[in-house]
């Protein structure tokens, strides 16, 4: 079935179409991940947006349920160059092509995922629709224009937690690999081969409580893992509602958007601050330094993929990392309110990490968590506990 791409700048995509039919629009991104599709598909922080794949293969080892970051598809609609119907995979369960249409999204293959890719790079991110109704190269870039765009949008409320409740952790840090070979204290592990047989960290040593802006489900396994007793919260629960629950921690998930709108986030964590070691990733790096003093800004096209190299300022140190995001905080704003840059980006010298300078609380723009992805910076976790050991009120 043939499908249409139209962009708000005019240009148009013809391709056919996989997955399910009709129609969606949404901010046109793109993403540098060779594997990991069904991560991105399933990722929270993608709501809002049609994601185009530069890897020109896409679907070939089909669809594992257990490595979902959330409990559905996420984005608006998927574009690749060329799907693989056909997938090899003994974790599979199903092609990308039926769970796509399992769960209503649109998927468009056979376009130029590299003229998309540099017309989105020179002229930033913009609206678009997916559609194999109408195709109409006219209407679509009308229909493309009318769409909601995500600044000044509060998305976090779309994907946050209803209700409050405990992780169970279902398997595997992602990182526990690496992480076993040196491990601290061998008293806490315990091998369990149920999965991919990595140890895992049975007995918590700390409570941590997650505020759910759209939390991946990585970010729960890898605190689960670094033993921490973890209760998920919605995204609005107040500073007094989360420190009656006497955690040792508050964690700051990851999520959509614009982190401007989720004011109430930003008023709550600035209560937060200097009461309870604070580790945030993505978009809750973004509200902590906004609940600092800082201002945000809107990037021209974002960063997405599994290869953005960031430096450690501390020692110099480069970290690969996985990234997902399309705002970015302000480092002049940082300085003025008393947060120190802790990392910051090689290719476009953008802010990636921040610490207050006197009371536990710091952020990295980054997903230490990645899976499938780098692993160079799954020392924040340690980071994290070690904070909560040394608290003291």
């Amino acid at each position: 079935m043939k499908a249409t791409l139209a962009l708000e700048d005019g240009s148009v995509y013809e391709g056919t179409a996989f997955g399910a039919t009709g129609a969606a629009t949404g901010e046109v991104v793109f993403n540098t991940s060779m594997t990991g599709y069904q991560e991105i598909l399933t990722d929270p922080s993608y709501v809002g947006q049609i994601c185009v794949m530069t890897y020109p293969l896409i679907g070939n080892y089909g669809i594992v349920p257990e490595d979902f970051e959330s409990g559905k598809i996420q984005v608006e609609g998927l574009v690749v160059r060329e799907y693989s119907d056909f997938y090899s995979n003994w974790r599979a369960t199903e092609s990308l092509g039926d769970f796509l249409t399992r769960h209503g999204v649109l998927g468009i293959e056979g376009v130029d995922t590299r003229a998309i890719t540099r017309r989105v790079r020179q002229g930033g991110e913009l609206r678009a629709v997916i559609s194999t109704e109408d195709c109409d190269h006219a209407t679509l870039v009308e229909r493309a224009k009318a769409s909601p765009g995500l600044e000044g949008t509060d998305l976090a409320k779309q994907v946050t937690t209803g209700e409050r409740y405990a992780w169970k952790n279902d398997m595997e840090s992602p990182t526990a690999w690496m992480d076993a070979a040196a491990a601290v204290d061998p008293d806490q592990l315990t091998l369990d081969f149920a999965s991919s047989g990595a140890p895992r960290i049975r007995e918590p040593r700390h409570h941590v409580v997650a505020l759910d802006f759209g939390m991946k489900r990585n970010i729960a396994r890898e605190l689960s893992y670094h033993g921490c007793e973890v209760t998920v919260v919605p995204a609005a629960t107040s500073a007094e509602d989360i420190l009656a629950l006497s955690p040792d921690g508050v964690f700051l998930s990851n999520g959509p958007g614009d982190p401007d709108p989720v004011s109430y986030a930003i008023d709550n964590i600035r209560s937060l601050v200097g009461r309870k070691p604070i580790f945030g990733i993505c978009l809750g790096h973004q509200l902590l330094g906004l609940a600092l003093g800082g201002t945000r800004y809107k990037m021209k096209f974002g960063h997405r993929g599994a290869n953005q190299p960031v430096m450690r300022l501390d020692t110099g140190r480069v970290e690969i990392t996985s990234q997902n995001h399309s705002f970015c905080l302000d480092a002049d704003s940082l300085d003025m309110a008393g947060v120190d840059v802790t990392h910051h980006n090689l290719n476009d010298d953008t802010v990636e990490g921040i610490a207050h300078r006197e009371h536990a609380a710091f952020s990295v723009q980054y997903h230490p968590e990645a899976s499938p992805g780098p692993h160079d910076a799954a020392y924040l976790f340690d980071r994290f506990v070690t904070a909560m050991d040394e608290y003291d009120g």
